[in-house]
């Protein structure tokens, strides 16, 4: 707890990630400080020369990618490291040996002696520290070194050029899932531009590998490739590989992973798991289908997840089905675009939370996050409920009422199909009315009588169906509660 806490203390502020935004103009800047902190927490590039690293990224997939190969590697017996982002209920998710989060021992153990050299040299570098990400990827190197692993696959954070995974001058394959529009802040608001970026993780003699991608984005990857003498793969459809055990079957749900799976092809996938993407739970009466998608682009393809898969399990309901969308989105995420997408659903209710899995001090220190204030992650909150309503001609949220007694101003009254509350715990607890033991066992969520009273659908109903989808983090605060042994 202690070491997460500390770890905590690397997130920037507001204004100091407005800064970092501002200093974009000279990444390269940034991976030259990255090589210093390298250096200064005891590891040199010419060790990461020897990780045997497969360094992957994209728009969309690249998780996906990196778990199937992760995945594959492992069951030919390789000893594996796994780093990826962002964690869904514990940070420990985040660095992987063998496809499993390292313990909280051995998580303890390297974070004090990277943080220690760190800490212990700033004073004579200006007082600086890595901020929380480029943190996490000096330790995730450190453990894989110090844990001798064959190989680690190391998912880039964003973009490729100037992430700080690109510190790896040697990796022995490099890979490109699907591109598209993403953070364009950073890395530009063209495909082309983004592609730029993405092209940045190729070296000269590295083999790379790539799916099929849009016309434009295809120029500049060959061209981005032939600039850095490195030799640059197309792969096939999964459906035009010949398997001799008859066709393949993937452990990860939706169609879209057929596309991530070519990356990195083997016939037998069924072992993968990635939680949080196309994932559902039974709970008795209440299912939940969770996809973290964040982009217009996972958006779709969750919606072809769910449209499907929440059909088949209505076809073998008891009774009449209530569905329920439990949404977020932060940062530059056009929330307003990716709720049309989701219109066609059919919801009887659209619930809004921030990524807080719950309003009380005690909340895991896992799911902390200092860079947003509560207070702009409930504006968002009205601010999605407002699109969601207008998208279905039901007007403005005007005149809000108190939602839990003593709460936060956050509910409007007009309607009972849009609501909003102040953290994870408490949407969860009024969409299963008590009848997910699970939740039920954390209490009872004391609402106004007017606010029961919306809820007789839900209660009446012979089952639940929620999509909780718009955000990795919310996602992972879901699980936080719907899977105690996620947080173990």
């Amino acid at each position: 707890f202690d070491a997460i806490c500390t770890l905590n203390t690397l997130q920037t502020n507001a204004s100091a990630l407005e800064q970092v935004r501002r200093e974009r103009c000279n990444p390269q800047v940034q991976l030259q400080a990255m090589r210093g902190f390298l250096e200064r927490a005891g590891i040199t590039v010419e060790e990461l020369d020897h990780l045997n690293i497969i360094h992957v990224t994209g728009t969309k997939g690249k998780g996906s990618t990196c778990a199937f190969t992760e995945q594959i590697l492992r069951s030919y017996g390789f000893c594996t490291g796994f780093y990826s982002s962002p964690h869904l209920v514990q940070v420990r998710e985040r660095i992987r040996i063998n496809g499993q989060p390292i313990g909280k021992e051995l998580f303890t153990k390297y974070f004090w002696q990277v943080y220690g050299r760190l800490y212990e040299t700033k004073d004579a570098h200006g007082g600086t520290m890595p901020a929380y990400f480029r943190f996490l990827t000096i330790l995730a190197f450190h453990v894989f070194l110090q844990e001798k692993v064959d190989l680690a696959v190391i998912e880039v954070g964003i973009g490729g050029a100037y992430d700080c995974t690109n510190i790896i001058r040697r990796p022995w394959v490099c890979g490109i899932s699907s591109l598209g529009i993403d953070h364009t802040q950073i890395l530009g608001d063209t495909t082309e531009k983004i592609a730029w970026q993405k092209g940045g993780i190729f070296k000269s003699g590295v083999p790379a590998f790539t799916v099929k991608q849009p016309e434009e984005a295809m120029a500049v990857l060959k061209d981005r490739a032939k600039e850095i003498s490195c030799p640059l793969w197309v792969c096939p459809e999964l459906e035009d590989y010949k398997a001799d055990c008859g066709p393949l079957h993937l452990g990860l749900a939706g169609k879209h992973q057929r596309s991530n799976a070519s990356l990195y092809k083997q016939p037998q996938l069924m072992g993968t798991e990635w939680h949080g993407r196309n994932q559902t739970l039974k709970h008795g009466a209440v299912t939940y289908f969770l996809d973290g998608a964040h982009t217009m682009r996972s958006m779709q393809a969750c919606l072809q997840w769910f449209t499907e898969t929440a059909a088949q399990h209505e076809r073998n309901a008891s009774g009449p089905v209530t569905r329920v969308l439990l949404f977020n989105a932060t940062g530059e995420r056009d929330s307003a675009a990716m709720l049309k997408l989701l219109v066609p659903c059919h919801f009887d209710f659209a619930v809004f939370c921030p990524n807080i899995t719950e309003a009380i001090t005690s909340c895991n220190a896992d799911q902390q996050n200092f860079n947003v204030s509560v207070e702009n992650m409930l504006t968002r909150c009205l601010d999605n409920e407002r699109s969601w309503r207008l998208h279905h001609s039901l007007g403005d949220n005007q005149g809000t009422q108190l939602l839990i007694e003593g709460g936060l101003p956050l509910i409007s009254e007009k309607k009972a199909d849009t609501l909003v509350f102040p953290c994870i715990l408490s949407a969860l607890q009024w969409i299963t009315q008590g009848r997910d033991a699970v939740l039920a066992a954390k209490g009872v969520l004391a609402v106004k009588p007017n606010i029961a009273a919306k809820a007789a659908l839900l209660r009446s109903a012979a089952e639940i169906h929620v999509l909780i989808t718009g955000s990795l983090h919310l996602v992972g605060g879901a699980l936080k509660h719907l899977d105690p042994e996620s947080s173990k």
